[in-house]
C-alpha cells in the first residue's frame, strides 16, 4: 500500500492530487549538485525530472566560486569552454593583509597549468547555464515552483514525491529520489535523518559595496581586532562577509550601524571610506555558518547530495565543489542501475562510501582552520600575526602548495564517466 508523509511526519492521505507524472529519476533541489546531477543522467538517456521550489535562481549571498575542478568537469563534458564566456571575474590567488604585509596562502597557478584560478560568477548564471544544456535532451524536464511536502513511499520504499504548485497538488513517482535541496534539506527531514552537527565559532554578516575598476581583483581578505572581513569581486560590486563571533549579532546590531561601519573601515584598509555605502541594516543578511553531516546518506529509493547530505562551512569555499563532485560520482555509480530501473540500496551506498572520506577530512580541516586561525582572530584585540615558520613554509615546494591545491581540487579527484 502506498502512503505519503507530510514534513511534520504526519501520514496524510487526504491530498487531491491533480496530476501524477512518472520518471526514472526524480531529484529534488536545482542548484549545483541537483542540476549538474540531472544533466549527467539526461545525457545518458534517463528520465529525470527536476524539481525546484523557487520560481528562479536569483537569491541573494549565494556560494559563486566554480574551481578548478568543477572547470575540469566542465571540460571533461565538452562545456567549459562556452561557461567561461559567461560574465566572471578570476582568482588567481588569495590573499590576506596583516601588520608585516599581505600574505598569499594559495596561489592557483602553481597546482593548475589549465585552469589556473577560481571562477567567480553569480550562482544563478552558472544554474541557469547547466539547466539550459539538460534542457536539450528529450528525457529532462525542469519544474520550477514546485515545493516538495511528502515523500512517497511503500513498504518501506521511496517512490516519489508530492508537490505544491500554484495551480494545487502533484506527484513524482520514480525509481529513485534524489535530495539536493541544500542545507534546510526538507527531504532530509521528511526521510527522518538526523545530521551529526559541529559548532563552528562564527557567523558572517554579508552586505554589498560599490567595486571601481581599478580596485584589485580576487578576494582580500583581513583578520585581527576581535574580527575579520572578506570581500568576493563581483565585477562591479564586493560581497562583503563581516565574520563575527558566533551568537554576537544580537549585540552588534543594538551597538548601532554606526559602530559596525567604524569597525569594519578599521579593517578595510583599502578603501575605508566605501563602507558609507553601507546605509540600512535591511542591507545585511545573517549567514549562521554550520558544518554537520548525516551518518547513512540514503535509505530504499532515496539517496541525499551536497548539502542535503552534509552541511559545509564557507571557509575556502569548496561547499559548492563538494555537492557537484557528489553528482558526479553519484551519475558514475548509478547510471546502470537507473538503466535497468532498479536502484539498491548496496548502489546507493557505494556512492556515500566514495564521497564520505573526502567530505570528513575537508571538514575537519575547515574546523581547525576556524579554531586556530579564525577563533584566534576573533578573540583577540590585535592585529593578526602569522608566525615566521608559518610564512617560510608557505613557499616550500609541495608543502606550500597544500592549502591550494586542497581548495582547487579537493581531496580526491573524480572523474565523468564517459560510457
Amino acid at each position: 500500500m502506498s502512503d505519503s508523509k507530510r514534513k511534520d511526519g504526519v501520514q496524510d492521505k487526504a491530498v487531491k492530487v491533480v496530476d501524477s507524472i512518472q520518471a526514472t529519476c526524480c531529484v529534488v533541489g536545482a542548484g549545483p549538485s541537483g542540476s549538474i546531477l540531472s544533466l549527467l543522467l539526461a545525457r545518458r538517456g534517463i528520465p529525470i525530472t527536476l524539481l525546484e521550489a523557487h520560481d528562479d535562481f536569483d537569491r541573494d549571498f549565494r556560494g559563486d566560486t566554480i574551481h578548478p575542478s568543477v572547470l575540469h568537469l566542465m571540460d571533461e563534458l565538452g562545456l567549459a569552454e562556452r561557461l567561461l564566456k559567461l560574465r566572471h571575474s578570476r582568482l588567481h590567488m588569495a590573499t590576506i593583509s596583516t601588520p608585516d604585509g599581505p600574505i598569499t596562502f594559495a596561489d592557483f597557478s602553481r597546482v593548475d597549468k589549465k585552469f589556473p584560478f577560481i571562477m567567480m560568477v553569480p550562482q544563478a548564471h552558472f544554474l541557469e547555464f547547466i539547466t539550459n544544456e539538460a534542457k536539450q535532451y528529450p528525457g529532462f524536464r525542469l519544474l520550477m515552483g514546485a515545493s516538495v511536502q511528502e515523500l512517497i513511499e511503500d513498504d518501506g520504499i521511496v517512490r516519489g514525491v508530492r508537490y505544491r504548485a500554484d495551480d494545487g497538488w502533484h506527484e513524482v513517482r520514480a525509481t529513485l529520489t534524489v535530495g539536493a535541496d541544500g542545507r534546510s534539506s526538507r527531504i532530509r527531514r521528511l526521510a527522518e535523518f538526523e545530521p551529526i552537527k559541529t559548532s563552528p565559532p562564527m557567523d558572517i554578516l554579508w552586505f554589498r559595496i560599490p567595486r571601481k575598476p581599478d580596485d584589485p581583483e580576487g578576494v582580500l581578505g583581513y583578520l585581527g581586532r576581535g574580527h575579520g572581513l572578506v570581500l568576493l569581486d563581483r565585477l562591479t560590486e564586493w560581497q562583503v562577509g563581516f565574520i563575527i563571533i558566533k551568537g554576537s549579532y544580537s549585540q552588534i546590531r543594538a551597538a548601532g550601524l554606526e559602530a559596525l561601519r567604524k569597525e569594519i573601515a578599521g579593517l578595510m584598509t583599502a578603501f575605508p571610506d566605501r563602507i558609507e555605502h553601507l546605509q540600512d541594516w535591511k542591507q545585511v543578511s545573517i549567514l549562521s555558518v554550520e558544518s554537520s553531516r548525516v551518518p547513512t546518506w540514503y535509505k530504499p529509493g532515496l539517496l541525499l547530495i551536497g548539502d542535503a547530505a552534509h552541511v559545509m562551512s564557507p571557509v575556502g569555499g569548496v561547499g559548492i565543489n563538494y555537492a557537484i563532485q557528489d553528482a558526479v560520482v553519484a551519475a558514475n555509480v548509478l547510471t546502470e542501475s537507473l538503466k535497468a530501473g532498479q536502484v539498491t540500496t548496496d548502489a546507493l551506498a557505494e556512492v556515500q562510501k566514495q564521497r564520505e572520506l573526502p567530505t570528513k577530512v575537508i571538514q575537519w580541516l575547515q574546523a581547525q582552520g576556524q579554531k586556530r586561525v579564525i577563533t584566534a582572530a576573533l578573540r583577540s584585540n590585535q592585529p593578526l600575526s602569522v608566525p615566521w615558520f608559518v610564512r617560510l613554509l608557505l613557499h616550500v615546494p609541495f608543502i606550500g602548495d597544500l592549502p591550494a591545491r586542497l581548495i582547487a581540487h579537493g581531496v580526491k579527484t573524480v572523474h565523468i564517466n564517459q560510457s
